[in-house]
């Protein structure tokens, strides 16, 4: 359903996107990562025919976006991050008004308007106009209109970005029905989302991709290492500096420091097999640390981020740093 191959953006001498190439097939949902800057939106505002490439091939739904920018939109539902809706319009108005702009047969747009109301959970506010919503309904109504026309493709660009917790497990719970019969590619910095919506992941740094594959098999990339979370009572300072010079202990991390009631907890990082787990034991017992927890860690989609683009931020700074010096 989406081609990229060997797509880039450029602003003027600012390279956004340099040669990237994924596809995503009919019935995916994939998760599109990426630190602020990346080069997502741009990526998406491609896609959805905002924007023209500078160089490569992007095909959706089998549509050119540049060329072919009116069959793109017809099969693509966007929501971008920052909505842009007719505040002044009733809800009701807007989505009749999008559908007749993305076109609805005449004979079809009740029931579509209507679908989509009760899809989006916003039927009850159909009469309220739409400047006077919650931030929350609003991003409902906004996804309500990349719905209306019912798209084969969904393009959805930090969907929950400013809602409270009970919005976004709604808009989570609405995403994962939706990619149920159709492809969805969702950009978010919600990693525990993406984990929990997106079987596959893409991440993308300085305009590259860095990772791409199954969730699980990126997590399983990390896991070369056992990780523990310790949580005991005692002097921090002290603990962390015991526990960091076992044998096989390569690293030790705050994770909660409370000075007060003197409860600290910490990851520990060490080499498979090493034992690590027994000696953490013996370190607490030997010095009348209580042991409140102690807790196997497996590696996060948090962690493959923060592994990959933190890499890429490093390898992209030493080349400039090199053409500098050249």
């Amino acid at each position: 359903m989406i081609e990229v191959e060997h797509l880039t953006k450029r602003y003027g001498n600012i390279l956004a996107v340099d040669d990237i190439s994924f596809g995503i097939e009919r019935g995916e949902v994939v998760g599109f990562l990426g630190p602020n800057g990346a080069g997502k939106s741009t990526v998406m505002r491609i896609l959805t025919s905002f924007i023209p490439a500078t160089s490569g091939k992007v095909r959706v739904a089998g549509f050119d976006p540049f060329w072919e920018s009116l069959q793109v939109r017809s099969n693509v539902g966007y929501l971008p991050e920052s909505v842009p809706l007719y505040r002044e319009m009733r809800v009701n108005e807007y989505l009749f008004h999008r559908a007749r702009l993305k076109g609805v047969a005449a004979c079809d747009r009740k029931h579509r308007v209507g679908e989509v109301l009760d899809q989006c959970g916003i039927t009850e506010v159909g009469r309220r106009v739409i400047g006077q919503l919650s931030k929350g309904y609003r991003q409902r109504v906004g996804l309500a209109d990349a719905l209306v026309n019912d798209p084969p493709i969904l393009v959805l660009d930090e969907p929950t970005v400013g809602l409270d917790p009970n919005q976004v497990r709604v808009v989570r719970e609405m995403v994962k029905s939706l990619g149920e019969r159709r492809t969805v590619l969702l950009s978010t910095h919600i990693l525990s989302e993406v984990e929990m919506i997106c079987p596959r992941v893409i991440i993308i740094s300085e305009g590259r991709i860095v990772a791409e594959d199954r969730t699980e098999n990126l997590t399983r990339s990390l896991d070369t290492s056992d990780r523990y979370f310790v949580q005991t009572r005692g002097s921090g300072e002290a603990i962390r500096a015991a526990l960091g010079s076992l044998p096989g202990v390569s690293r030790v991390d705050w994770q909660e420091k409370d000075a007060e009631g003197g409860l600290n907890g910490f990851l520990v990082d060490g080499a498979k097999d090493a034992g690590v787990r027994e000696k953490v034991l013996a370190t607490l017992t030997e010095n009348d640390w209580p042991l409140v927890q102690l807790a196997v860690r497996a590696p996060t989609l948090e962690d493959v981020f923060v592994n990959r683009t933190q890499t890429a931020d490093v390898v992209g700074h030493e080349a400039q740093a090199t053409e500098g010096e050249a």
